[in-house]
């Protein structure tokens, strides 16, 4: 009697255990389907347009956690590079990083060049385009990029994706950041009271148009003006970039400012990027629901006008997540 009551007693015990480690909630894919797994996103600056990017993304993803047991949440973070890093240390699941920022990481460049190739990313499609922004006053008598010698000049926060921009684009027009101007370090969101307070003369902002940080900017008193990034010494930096490519701001969205006509800049593309260690099976949900939802989901924002399921597999440094190839094949999309 004693050994049977013993028997059914470890009987339950280990039923117990069992539902225990079923229902338990795991980032590894074994949980349970009707289980919730958290996952992050890390965007950038609440003004920008990685923030509204990473709530439409993540909208389409958690209206449907009945059927994926996936929560998505947004954070408002420093940028392209903090999001790579944050990716690589594991403080975050997904973040949305420009191509250009992609590239270098996935190749041991710029801010990895003494680390080397992070070879644990993953790309998982790419966004909207972004362009090199560079902003003044009409006050201030900057027409070209050599005018911008000796003045003050905002180059965005260590961390953010426009940094590198800024700097590489000095660099092959003949400009040391660090000698020919009066380099300041400020984010994005700060410079247009910056400029308008006359405490800065000008501003590198690497963005998607149309954007609310350029719309302050130019509803200011004193009247701005888009400096053209069109020098022919980037020529070499565009070739040897195959990231970066020619484009033009268009001016109708800011109807306050000087310029007349659309303006000739360089632009990247901003991509979701993760890494390795991301279950297929949520790369895959968030891949579907986007591309899946994509004509409303271009609506969200006059940035995603020109998307087009083709032109979201552009710009990928990095292999792409097997979650998200699932979709592109079950889809009949591939890379170019």
């Amino acid at each position: 009697m004693i050994q049977s009551r013993l028997s059914l007693f470890t009987c339950l015990l280990a039923c117990c255990a069992a539902l225990m480690i079923s229902g338990c909630s795991k980032k590894d894919g074994s949980a349970a389907s009707n289980e919730q797994r958290f996952f992050n996103v890390g965007t950038g600056s609440q003004t920008g347009v990685y923030y509204p990017t990473g709530q439409s993304i993540a909208k389409l993803v958690n209206d449907k956690q009945a059927e994926y047991g996936v929560n998505l949440s947004v954070e408002s973070t420093g940028g392209s590079v903090f999001n790579t890093n944050s990716l690589l240390s594991g403080d975050m699941d997904f973040g949305i990083v420009q191509s250009d920022i992609q590239y270098q990481a996935v190749k041991g460049e710029g801010s990895w060049k003494d680390k080397g190739p992070q070879e644990k990313l993953r790309a998982v499609f790419s966004i909207h385009p972004e362009l090199v922004t560079l902003v003044t006053t009409e006050e201030s008598g900057i027409k070209t990029l050599a005018d911008l010698k000796g003045k003050r000049v905002n180059l965005d926060s260590p961390g953010s994706g426009t940094r590198p921009n800024a700097i590489a684009i000095l660099k092959a027009v003949g400009i040391d950041y660090e000698k020919d101007i009066q380099a300041e370090s400020l984010s994005a969101k700060e410079a247009p009271s910056l400029l308008q307070d006359d405490r800065i003369d000008a501003f590198f902002f690497t963005v998607a148009h149309p954007s609310g940080v350029l719309k302050e900017a130019a509803a200011g008193g004193r009247q701005i003006r888009f400096v053209p990034i069109d020098d022919p010494a980037l020529d070499g930096l565009i070739k040897s970039s195959p990231y970066l490519a020619r484009s033009h701001i268009p001016i109708q969205f800011y109807e306050q400012a000087a310029n007349k006509e659309d303006v000739s800049t360089i632009g990247v593309k901003a991509t979701l990027l993760t890494t390795s260690d991301t279950p297929d099976e949520v790369a895959y949900a968030i891949t579907k629901e986007v591309f899946t939802n994509l004509e409303s989901f271009k609506k969200l924002h006059e940035a995603y006008s020109v998307l087009t399921p083709e032109s979201m597999l552009d710009a990928l440094s990095a292999p792409i997540h097997p979650g998200a190839k699932k979709y592109f094949d079950e889809a009949g999309l591939s890379q170019p």
